[in-house]
């Protein structure tokens, strides 16, 4: 394995973790219906709003996936004195964080408030949250996929949403990207999108260059390379 120096693949996955982080305080103190409502009807909706904030403290989230964006979630959630399990193949222990095998995955999404999808996309895991997991969510549980598209049976995720399994969703990725203007995901009740944009930000095109030029000169050097970028 080569060694990793910090650089722009860390920058990286500090700033994918972040969006996650926000999305979850977000819809915890309500702040996307308080602006629909700025951008509505001006609603006062003093006591309704309230009642419905939430404190992450004490709450159970659920990692589907465990790698380095995983982990960087983990690290910014560990303030906030939350429960956290992660599914992952490899079972041994991480600190903070509760490592589980996919046969414990059913008992687990019974317990948790959010459940955040950080899945590759492979064979083993299209549609790999589907109706039948879905049906697994503690009631009113919110859901994110940060991770990709495939990875979620979407017909699956707007009959939960309807239904109110789900309570709210937040997703970066979807098929297709872009998504079509009439396409059902975009008017599903409290589904919130954004343009796979997570992971991006206003220099993110600078750092691969200097990453890269950092790299060639190590190459030019023969002193090992990172190999890595998120």
């Amino acid at each position: 394995m080569r060694p990793r120096r910090a650089g722009s693949w860390l920058d990286a996955v500090r700033v994918y973790g972040q969006p996650r982080m926000a999305s979850m305080l977000a819809l915890g103190r309500e702040l996307l219906a308080s602006y629909a409502s700025q951008m509505g009807d001006r609603a006062w909706a003093y006591g309704e709003r309230r009642a419905r904030s939430r404190l992450l403290k004490g709450q159970t989230v659920v990692l589907l996936g465990f790698g380095s964006i995983g982990r960087r979630l983990a690290e910014l959630l560990a303030p906030f004195a939350v429960k956290i399990y992660a599914l992952r193949r490899q079972i041994h222990s991480e600190p903070g964080v509760h490592i589980v095998p996919e046969e414990d995955l059913s008992k687990v999404l019974a317990e948790a408030d959010h459940v955040v999808d950080v899945l590759p996309e492979n064979a083993a895991t299209l549609n790999y949250v589907n109706a039948r997991r879905i049906s697994c969510f503690k009631p009113g549980a919110r859901f994110y996929n940060v991770g990709r598209g495939a990875t979620v049976d979407q017909e699956a995720l707007i009959e939960g949403l309807k239904s109110g399994r789900i309570g709210a969703a937040y997703l970066d990725v979807m098929v297709p990207e872009p998504l079509p203007p009439a396409h059902p995901l975009w008017t599903a009740p409290h589904c919130y999108i954004t343009p796979h944009t997570a992971g991006g930000r206003d220099n993110g095109n600078i750092e691969l260059v200097r990453h890269f030029v950092e790299n060639l000169a190590s190459f030019e050097k023969g002193v090992p390379m990172v190999d890595q970028i998120l």
